[in-house]
């Protein structure tokens, strides 16, 4: 049986869109260099389509889908992108019809041995699965760092879904379907100011569930603690994610 669809941000969703960090462009490259052609690439759980994107520079059409309404409707459009309604392991996409199948930051959503199955469907022969995911950022400056993963871990540390456990831990125990393969090393890094690294942590999906049980924002606990630290709150300051990738290729 499958699970009710939960739609974690679309309360969120503008935010999402807006102050989502981007991946980095040598990703997509490498995720069009394994796969076996560039003709059609399927975005799972694209959200506000920030993998989408990047995935159109190196494909032809890229499917984009997402089980939540609010979502898509903040999504950015793209030419090559097509956004679709509907569930990870419920496509509606051709048998055979997709070189490249990719799920950012959203894999443990899902029902993942449905969604694998559906996969195994859709994908061409020597077609490519390939999921990443990333934790905390650390942000420049010792104080200002400190205060980030004190919000993360014990303002909202609560609040977040017991599904989240699999980004925690760096997909350390994530098995993928078919034949592995060994993915570069990838990275995140952004300079932003104080109000857009708040507006990051406020599209958490732990931040909408605890304005939700608290009816109280917890970004003013974050914005209060930061701007002690910042200094001058247009003053850029760094952050750097790793990522997690782990891809695996039909054969």
């Amino acid at each position: 049986m499958s699970q009710p669809f939960t739609d974690h941000f679309g309360s969120v969703a503008g935010t999402y869109a807006h102050f989502r960090p981007t991946y980095p462009p040598p990703l997509f490259g490498w995720l069009a260099a394994v796969a076996p052609g560039r003709h059609r690439a399927w975005d799972c759980a694209t959200g506000t389509g920030q993998a989408a994107i990047g995935l159109a520079g190196h494909f032809s059409e890229v499917v984009a889908t997402d089980a939540s309404a609010s979502q898509l409707a903040a999504a950015s459009p793209h030419p090559r992108v097509h956004y679709r309604l509907a569930a990870a392991e419920r496509s509606g996409l051709e048998a055979n019809s997709i070189d490249l199948v990719t799920v950012a930051q959203a894999l443990h959503w899902l029902e993942r041995p449905r969604f694998f199955a559906e996969v195994e469907r859709v994908l061409r022969p020597g077609g490519v699965l390939a999921v990443w995911s990333y934790g905390i950022p650390h942000l420049e400056g010792e104080t200002a760092d400190g205060q980030l993963q004190h919000f993360y871990a014990d303002i909202v540390g609560p609040y977040w879904p017991a599904e989240k456990a699999l980004v925690e831990n760096g997909y350390r125990d994530l098995v993928l379907p078919f034949e592995g393969l060994q993915a570069p090393s990838f990275a995140m890094d952004i300079a932003w100011s104080l109000e857009q690294v708040l507006g990051y942590c406020s599209s958490w999906s732990a931040s909408a569930r605890y304005r939700e049980a608290l009816g109280s924002d917890p970004i003013d606990h974050l914005r209060q603690a930061l701007a002690a630290a910042w200094g001058e709150s247009e003053t850029p300051r760094r952050l750097h994610w790793p990522l997690t990738v782990k891809a695996s290729k039909v054969l």
